[in-house]
């Protein structure tokens, strides 16, 4: 049978949007961009976490045959083995202990280079960030990503000033450079066409993280209404954040965003 994206994220059918959302996270948690399964699984979660999209892919698939189960053998009850008692000669003394040998001069020499590599190591580990601190570094970045996200990618014709500024606060100083540029080219065309961009998060993982930086790809959907749109149109991106930690705050020091696979 062809694979199912559930196969693919290893969930059952029944599974929830969280329970879809925790797989995926963990399946690209080590996998690069450019990975073959990295595509699969983004590819997966995009339909499983839109209800809509789900829903048409379920009426599609074949039905489930439940497994029958066989009764189970039951296991035959064997009479333990008694322990057999070895008698015990209580007219024979203690054995003798053999007798010392001198430690060898390598040995020592060895040992004392082990208890100084053992010293150099606990004091090199000690001053590396824990587990707990980089889950928890990792969590904030996340967070801040997904908050940041939607300030940016959002603008109206009617306050691009205000857009720009609001989304420049996010940002490191060199990225906001950048942003600046291409804020300008989309700045003159925006009145006359009436551009309104807001964005919805859909659902955010991890690529690499580490307590002072924080790569977070996060899923998109930008309804756009223009002069000449008769209708609202729904660009569906994918976005490649880097978080990196300014004192007590998260800013976002590059973005590369593409359209996700339909």
């Amino acid at each position: 049978m062809t694979p199912t994206w559930y196969d693919v994220l290893g969930v059952e059918r029944t599974a929830s949007s969280e329970e879809v959302r925790a797989a995926w996270r963990a399946a690209i948690a080590d996998l690069e961009p450019g990975d073959r399964r990295f595509r699969s699984l983004n590819e997966a979660a995009e339909v499983l976490l839109d209800d809509e999209r789900r829903a048409a892919y379920d009426a599609g698939l074949e039905p489930v045959e439940e497994p029958v189960e066989e009764p189970a053998d039951q296991p035959i009850e064997e009479p333990a083995d008694q322990p057999v008692e070895e008698p015990v000669d209580r007219t024979a003394g203690p054995e003798p202990a053999p007798a010392g040998r001198g430690v060898p001069a390598w040995l020592l020499g060895a040992l004392a280079v082990l208890t100084a590599a053992m010293v150099v190591a606990a004091g090199y580990l000690a001053t590396q960030p824990s587990d707990e601190a980089i889950a928890e570094a990792t969590s904030d970045a996340q967070s801040t990503a997904e908050r940041s996200v939607v300030t940016i990618l959002s603008y109206d014709y009617r306050e691009l000033d205000a857009d720009q500024r609001a989304a420049g606060e996010l940002m490191t100083a060199s990225y906001r450079a950048e942003y600046d540029k291409l804020f300008a080219q989309l700045a003159p065309n925006a009145p006359d066409l009436k551009v309104v961009v807001s964005c919805e998060v859909v659902a955010s993982g991890i690529v690499r993280s580490g307590e002072d930086r924080v790569q977070v790809l996060v899923f998109v959907n930008r309804p756009t209404e223009r002069a000449d749109l008769t209708t609202p149109r729904t660009y569906r991106d994918q976005v490649r954040m880097t978080m990196v930690r300014s004192g007590d705050d998260w800013l976002v020091d590059d973005m590369q965003t593409s359209p996700t696979a339909s």
